[in-house]
């Protein structure tokens, strides 16, 4: 499930951690990055379990509407598409699915009141309304719809940052990955899979192709960042003579030291590769100086200019 752009950013947290306290164990630093990979996979599930509760929701506003005293001709026969889509029955009636959602003890019960401003959002949507106007619709159609939801309705929601930020501190910034992951699953259903959990990790799916395991991957880099980080340190320090460790920004210092320690991890990864993804990581993390100033400090101390 997890890339590697994604596992960096889990690295580079969990080093920024240890910039910040470094009386943790590797044993706590490593358990930490551990628990923020799983969050991100925890993330996709509650996103998932989202399907159910909104097609609930429309199913009671046609309820609620044809008990009215006088319906009108509509409420009394409404537009059952999108409340007899065939993607829901697939993962409420799945025992995988709900067995784990279960586990995790994941629910919208509590969260009516965002339900309902989506779903009123959502009725409103040109999309939407093309699909419940159409004479016929199919499996595709209903995963086609519900993968415009979670790819336009969720990001930028202050209500749903807010029941995120509520659940896990991890969770703050796997919204758009794990929305994302929602919409593969989207068009595996549609293309009749049943649904199955991701591997936590991408090489763990790949099925024979022969890809290098991703944990590994990152364990090594975050063992090297935390065993060489006062060597780090050092060598950063003697290319920035004007700054003292207490000058310096933690988040800098952290993708510095990550990059680093992936060049001295995996020899084999180009300086120019590196040297891009934590200058990407570092457009999103810190200041607006320091995509630069990470990017002139690893070109000098990887030193594998190509």
């Amino acid at each position: 499930m997890l890339n590697r752009r994604i596992l960096r950013m889990k690295l580079f947290k969990a080093v920024y951690c240890y910039a910040e306290n470094q009386g943790m164990t590797l044993k706590e630093v490593e358990a930490l990055m551990e628990t923020s990979c799983e969050a991100a996979r925890d993330l996709y599930l509650f996103l998932l379990s989202l399907v159910g509760p909104l097609t609930a929701e429309a199913r009671s506003r046609i309820e609620a509407a044809r008990s009215k005293f006088r319906p009108t001709e509509e409420e009394l026969n409404p537009n059952l598409r999108f409340v007899e889509n065939g993607i829901t029955p697939l993962l409420t009636q799945d025992p995988d699915f709900t067995k784990i959602i279960s586990k995790k003890k994941f629910s919208w019960e509590q969260y009516d009141v965002f339900l309902r401003h989506l779903y009123e959002r959502i009725r409103d949507r040109k999309y939407f309304k093309e699909y419940m106007e159409k004479e016929e619709s199919g499996l595709e159609d209903d995963a086609r719809l519900w993968s415009r939801i979670y790819e336009r309705e969720l990001e930028d929601d202050p209500e749903l940052e807010d029941i995120l930020e509520d659940m896990s501190i991890y969770w703050n910034d796997d919204l758009g990955y794990a929305a994302s992951w929602c919409r593969k699953t989207m068009a595996s259903l549609a293309a009749g899979e049943r649904w199955s959990l991701p591997p936590l990790y991408r090489s763990d799916a790949a099925d024979g192709r022969g890809l290098d395991s991703d944990k590994l991957f990152v364990y090594k880099i975050l063992r090297a960042a935390y065993t060489n980080f006062a060597a780090y340190f050092d060598r950063i320090a003697e290319l920035t003579p004007k700054w003292n460790r207490d000058r310096i920004c933690t988040t800098d210092l952290a993708l510095i030291v990550c990059g680093m320690a992936e060049s001295e991890a995996h020899p084999g990864t180009s300086a120019k590769i590196i040297i891009n993804e934590y200058v990407e990581i570092a457009k999103g993390y810190s200041t607006p100086e320091s995509s630069s100033f990470v990017n002139g400090l690893l070109d000098k101390l990887i030193n594998k200019h190509e």
